[in-house]
């Protein structure tokens, strides 16, 4: 199975085709041989390329903005590839919207077809995917029957089925090798496996396309005429109207999808866009996040920045007992999306992964990546109180099943909805360390939790006192079992919290 970004040897720049735009006359160019499609920059004409010649075919949709670094005509390199992107494409579905990139890479790998260097960057969870043409071996299964969250080979090898949405184009920017038609509905189903892969099937042709891809950051793309930051500080984002209150409401995120109102504390739909009905769901008893809203504060390395703020309560199978925990949707312009899970059993640092892990028949170990994680929790989970903006389309009353899984410090979580199957992984944290990150440790005592840590013994303790401790434990255990009897009373975990807690945004791009 070919994965993208293999090794290549540097070819020659093709000869770019240059022609009037049959709308408007204005120039419009293809860098790429196996471009079919194009839209003109000017007037915004769909155009088809035969031989020579090119043919409008009507007129492409306007582009939704969003805070992307990524422009046309960017380059970069994979792998010791280079490449140029030179279309965009943006999709819909029902909670959402997402870009994907036509990546043009130069040079010519050993065995490889024209198609195979057209490549595709998109977007996936606030991070991105650097894909390629995969040719299948055998017609996939139909994609009805491809359910979320069942294993399945594709083409002798395991993977997940991670997302099964009716999807349709909303617009296109540049030279595309392909075209949908605006609007179509087609399905697209996503399979991943513990290997980090992403398997992307295509059903909007017979039979279906595929293309196989994995995780990348942009910093490590060696990417070169990205948009100006700038760009976007100039706009200073978006003002509305609050559909409920009247109130003035601001957007920073030009992707986001929800927004709450600073005023009446509505929480409204802006997946539509702003020039359709704006839906709205009122709040109330809000919970005040510890870590405001647009604080800065430095992890990794990296500045993030607290956008978004979701309280969210958990409860275990046949356990009456609920317990909560809260998650601050953190930004950075280059990395994306991550998630600070604030629960009573300590804080954590977690982010989506690319890939699905693979789970154990028993649900009670999953393996990623080549390492082994055991089953913590599980549990129904529910948002009560959002604020702030979201890439996706958040709402009071979600609903998702959660497993937590943990191996030392290292954390993953599971997250399922009849859409969609969605994994996080991340690392425990200190108190405080977060107190820190953020410049708030005059407030330390307020980040405190009841951090679990594994056992170890002081350096004080003599190798005595230890073996007296550990009989007195024997004792009071054997005396504790003689008095429970048969009763049994209530959950095993207190009041707990979700560590790995990835909010049910996560929608697969």
């Amino acid at each position: 199975m070919a994965e993208p970004g293999g090794p290549g040897n540097p070819g020659e720049s093709q000869r770019h085709y240059r022609a009037p735009c049959p709308g408007c006359g204005a120039p419009v160019e293809f860098r790429s041989a196996q471009s079919t499609h194009a839209v003109c920059p000017y007037c915004q004409s769909t155009v088809v390329r035969e031989g020579e010649q090119l043919s409008r075919i009507g007129k492409m949709a306007e582009l939704f903005d969003d805070f992307s670094p990524l422009q046309l005509f960017a380059a970069g390199r994979i792998q010791g590839r280079h490449f140029t992107l030179v279309g965009r494409l943006q999709y819909a579905y029902a909670e959402g919207r997402w870009t994907e990139w036509v990546a043009q890479l130069d040079g010519a790998g050993q065995g490889e077809t024209p198609e195979d260097r057209i490549g595709t960057l998109s977007e996936d969870n606030g991070a991105f995917v650097f894909s390629l043409p995969y040719a299948l071996q055998r017609t996939p299964p139909e994609a009805d029957d491809l359910r979320v969250g069942m294993t399945t080979a594709i083409d002798g090898r395991p993977f997940t089925v991670s997302s099964n949405q009716e999807v349709w184009l909303h617009a296109a920017q540049g030279e595309l090798s392909h075209l949908p038609g605006l609007g179509e509905r087609l399905r697209m189903v996503e399979l991943r496996n513990d290997e980090g892969l992403v398997l992307s099937l295509d059903y909007g042709s017979a039979p279906p396309t595929a293309s196989l891809g994995r995780s990348v950051q942009l910093a490590d793309l060696q990417l070169s005429g990205l948009r100006d930051a700038s760009d976007k500080e100039e706009k200073g984002g978006r003002n509305f109207s609050c559909p409920n209150c009247g109130a003035p409401v601001h957007v920073d995120l030009e992707s986001s999808k929800s927004v709450t109102c600073g005023q009446c504390r509505s929480i409204i739909d802006l997946s539509a866009g702003l020039g359709a009905e704006l839906k709205f769901a009122t709040q109330d008893e809000p919970v005040r996040p510890l870590i405001p809203l647009g604080s800065k504060g430095q992890f990794n390395g990296s500045a993030w920045q607290v956008v978004g703020f979701q309280h969210r309560v958990g409860q275990e199978p046949g356990d009456d007992e609920q317990f909560g925990w809260s998650e601050y949707l953190l930004f950075n312009r280059k990395k994306g999306f991550c998630f600070l899970v604030d629960a009573s059993d300590g804080w954590s640092l977690v982010a989506p992964t690319t890939g699905a892990p693979k789970m154990a028949g028993n649900a009670n170990s999953a393996t990623y990546l080549g390492k082994t994680y055991h089953k913590l929790y599980a549990y129904n989970a529910e948002t009560t109180y959002v604020a702030g903006e979201f890439y996706w389309q958040v709402a009071r009353g979600q609903k998702s099943f959660n497993r937590d899984f943990g191996l030392g410090k290292a954390l993953l979580s599971s997250e399922s909805t009849p859409q969609e199957l969605t994994w996080s992984s991340g690392d425990r944290l200190d108190s405080a360390a977060v107190a820190q990150a953020f410049g708030m440790q005059a407030q330390a005592a307020r980040f405190r939790r009841d951090e679990v840590k594994p056992f170890t013994a002081a350096p004080s303790l003599s190798i005595g006192t230890i073996i007296v401790i550990v009989v007195l434990i024997l004792i009071m255990l054997s005396l504790l079992s003689t008095c429970s009897g048969s009763g049994s009373g209530g959950s095993y975990r207190s009041s707990g919290g979700s560590y790995g807690g990835y909010s049910s945004g996560g929608s697969h791009k």
